[in-house]
């Protein structure tokens, strides 16, 4: 390895896949709860349960961007990281703050403490001082890979991924602002939740797929870079303003309905793009690399991304369509296969490429990778459509015939449990991945020249 300090990455991607296996534990368990209302009821609540399943989700994936920044940093600025040790606080600072969060949710500990208690609101429950420990581990962060970008080569792949990384830190301070007003809480709610997934993480998510992209077909630079500027700009001009398609039903004027739906229509391109980019990229480099299935994962991530987060968003995005789909199953079943697709496909690619790199091996247990990216997808995908078939029939049956909700969710069994099915399967890949990244496959000694002579001998006294 030319950069040592790429090994940096190394930690970042193993405790980024422990949390992931944390991550699908937790969701297979609320997917039994969706079939079995009482199962696990005195000892993991569901709403504990969903807590801790969806902060693992966004904590391991910080954790891969974070990795996935220190291990292709090095190698497009051609200098070492500017500060390891930096890059050791921040990770004990996630760790520690991991485990804070684990033990406050699971435990209800400090219940109504403003300091040390969990805070009511979705994917930002973090107690006071985990945000505060966040902020500091970004700030530690963002400085030790702005000095290695500043003092080292710059490129648009740096340069992108940098943008969004700023971005992605500076939105979070929003989490901090928890106006009593309900529709101003939404509002700046939003501008952490929509400009993260919707805007910052797709600079980061088009900068790494680039980098991947120009590692495994071998094509230009220059052509990589031309593709990532026209995605990038479709990026933010479609995900600014397509938060309005938040502002429908929280109290906002009237005017967000036709902002929200115009411009998160067009929040489809980027999506396309992204997918078109890399299939096209694939086909102009026509170079066989040796590592298949961080190819198959990148090719992955760009097309579930678009049909999870581009396709499966728009299907609900207009105003006229949302009054009557907003908070049913649809809004799950575009969420998994968006996450999925766009961030969780890009972290498994950016490793499955980086780790025969980082520990000094050729790609191995490829057959088991691919597998596993056969069994994950097919099973998230298989999640997304049984749920938007749960959402289609409780649109219907809540939203138009009026039915109580308990009771469309009774008539709503067989969904949910195709729906546990499919968790199963991506359990299953999950586990496949992990273990083939991380065990080496088993060498095949080729015999000597005696050892030949041997077995032939062997058969011909057989025969």
């Amino acid at each position: 390895m030319k950069y040592q300090t790429q090994k940096i990455a190394l930690a970042y991607f193993l405790v980024a896949m422990a949390l992931f296996a944390v991550q699908v534990s937790l969701g297979l368990v609320l997917g039994w709860i969706y079939v079995d209302g009482n199962f696990l009821s005195e000892i993991l609540p569901f709403n504990i349960g969903r807590m801790l399943h969806t902060n693992s989700l966004i904590v391991w994936l910080l954790l891969g961007f974070f990795g996935a920044a220190y291990y292709l940093l090095p190698e497009e600025s051609e200098r070492e990281i500017y500060s390891p040790m930096l890059a050791w606080i921040q990770l004990a600072i996630f760790v520690l703050g991991t485990a804070g969060v684990v033990v406050t949710y699971f435990f209800n500990l400090f219940e109504g403490n403003f300091l040390l208690g969990k805070q009511g609101r979705e994917f930002l429950e973090q107690p006071l001082w985990v945000k505060g420990g966040i902020v500091v581990a970004a700030l530690i962060f963002l400085f030790n890979v702005s000095m290695t970008v500043l003092s080292g080569r710059k490129t648009a792949i740096t340069n992108i991924l940098l943008l969004g990384l700023w971005g992605l830190a500076l939105l979070f301070l929003f989490a901090f602002v928890n106006p009593s007003n309900l529709a101003l809480d939404k509002m700046y709610w939003w501008y952490v939740v929509h400009l993260w997934v919707e805007g910052t993480w797709e600079l980061i998510m088009a900068s790494i797929l680039a980098y991947l992209m120009l590692k495994l077909t071998g094509v230009d630079r220059e052509v990589v870079e031309k593709w990532l500027y026209v995605i990038v700009a479709a990026a933010l001009f479609s995900g600014i303003l397509g938060t309005g398609h938040h502002y429908y039903w929280i109290g906002t004027p009237g005017y967000w309905q036709w902002i929200g739906s115009i411009f998160s229509s067009l929040e489809v391109v980027p999506f396309f793009a992204m997918m078109a980019f890399a299939f096209v990229m694939v086909w102009k480099g026509r170079r066989d690399h040796p590592n298949k299935a961080a190819l198959l994962w990148s090719l992955g991530c760009a097309t579930l991304a678009f049909f999870g987060a581009g396709v499966w968003g728009f299907l609900h995005t207009l105003h006229g369509v949302n009054f009557y789909t907003h908070g049913t199953q649809i809004t799950a079943a575009h969420g998994h296969l968006a996450f999925f697709g766009a961030y969780v496909s890009l972290n498994l690619a950016i490793i499955s490429y980086a780790m025969p790199h980082l520990k000094g091996r050729d790609p191995y247990n490829q057959v088991l990778n691919m597998a596993s990216f056969w069994l994950m997808s097919g099973g998230m995908v298989f999640m997304t459509f049984t749920l938007t078939f749960a959402g289609t029939v409780q649109t219907h049956l809540q939203r138009v015939m009026g039915e109580a909700y308990m009771d469309v969710q009774d008539q709503l069994w067989i969904f949910f449990a195709m729906r546990f099915g499919s968790g199963v399967a991506v359990v299953l890949g999950a586990v496949l991945f992990i273990y083939a990244i991380l065990v080496p496959r088993r060498e095949i000694i080729e015999p000597g020249p005696a050892e030949k002579a041997r077995i032939e001998a062997d058969h011909m006294a057989a025969e």
